[in-house]
């Protein structure tokens, strides 16, 4: 959240030429990938100098830190490795860490900043702009349990500009199937279809963030568990927009598949208002798991209903 006021000042050219933009320990590289290449199966931190870059990695080993030498200046944009995404991380661990990622679109209609097929993940001061995804996470699985044991936080980040609905399927801002999904103090706004958090796992924890639909187009729920979770949903701030594809649900749990159990779930202290010309009148939860969401004091503006069961 904290870049969004500087957002028109960014650097806007490439790195300094005959420079080495990305620094393993004492070590320059000309290319991420190198830089990755170069720390493999071991633990190590890729130092980013400020610039533009049309580069991506594809992270295999270790444990890397991705990070920016000046938080928010270090941008990487259209760039898809594997038709996928910026990054694409399928290793023991990653971090990153203020960086901003911009432009993505691919054939298969998923291009992201990051892709996290695997290893647990860390994304903090960071930035995902005008693409179709902004991060997508975890492997798609056959129906049934998920025995998935990554674990992926977001927090203090921005998610701008995001997702895109074709007629069959629709891309998101956060799109998750993992262990666990934290995400915290970051904001999501202007999205462009689909939703703007979605998560097919068993735990979550979303709290202390900004949904601002206001500029949204096309979008549908702030907050979608498609199969249900357990966890918290609380301090979060939501602005229903007006030019919405479905303005019914702010929040829904299992519309999809009764995959994981969702009693206990508490969705608690958060705000909810509607934005100017919104006339439809939503519901903040609706429910489709038949079990006893833990659903407590909302703060909720006139022609919001809290509750709803399918």
């Amino acid at each position: 959240m904290r870049y969004a006021t500087i957002l028109l000042t960014l650097v806007t050219g490439p790195a300094v030429a005959g420079s080495a933009p990305f620094t393993v320990g004492s070590r320059g590289y000309g290319s991420l990938q190198d830089a990755v290449n170069a720390i493999g199966d071991g633990e190590g931190v890729i130092q980013i100098a400020p610039g533009v870059y049309r580069q991506c990695a594809v992270q295999e080993h270790g444990r890397i830190t991705y990070r920016a030498t000046q938080p928010g200046t270090a941008i990487f944009e259209k760039q898809a490795c594997e038709d996928k995404a910026g990054l694409v991380l399928r290793s023991r661990a990653s971090h990153v860490d203020g960086l901003i990622f911009r432009g993505y679109a691919v054939d298969d209609n998923n291009g992201a900043g990051i892709r996290a097929e695997q290893g647990d993940l860390l994304v903090t001061n960071s930035m995902f702009l005008d693409s179709e995804q902004g991060i997508i996470g975890g492997a798609r699985q056959p129906k049934g349990p998920r025995r998935v044991n990554q674990r992926i936080t977001i927090q203090d980040s921005t998610f701008s500009g995001l997702g895109r609905c074709r007629p069959d399927n629709c891309s998101h801002s956060i799109y998750l199937w993992t262990g666990t999904a934290t995400i915290t103090r970051s904001r999501f706004e202007s999205g462009r279809g689909g939703h703007y958090i979605k998560l097919r796992t068993p735990m979550v924890s979303i709290t202390d963030n900004s949904f601002d639909d206001t500029g949204g187009t096309s979008t549908s729920r702030m907050i979608d568990l498609p199969e249900g979770a357990t966890g918290v949903i609380a301090g979060n701030t939501f602005v229903q927009g007006a030019h919405k594809d479905n303005a019914w649900e702010m929040i829904a749990v299992r519309a999809e598949f009764k995959t994981y159990p969702s009693a206990g779930l508490r969705i608690e202290n958060n705000i909810g208002s509607l934005a100017p010309g919104q006339r439809i009148k939503p519901s903040f939860v609706v429910d489709w798991s038949k079990e006893q969401l833990a659903v407590g004091e909302n703060r909720l503006a006139d022609g919001i209903t809290l509750f709803a069961s399918r």
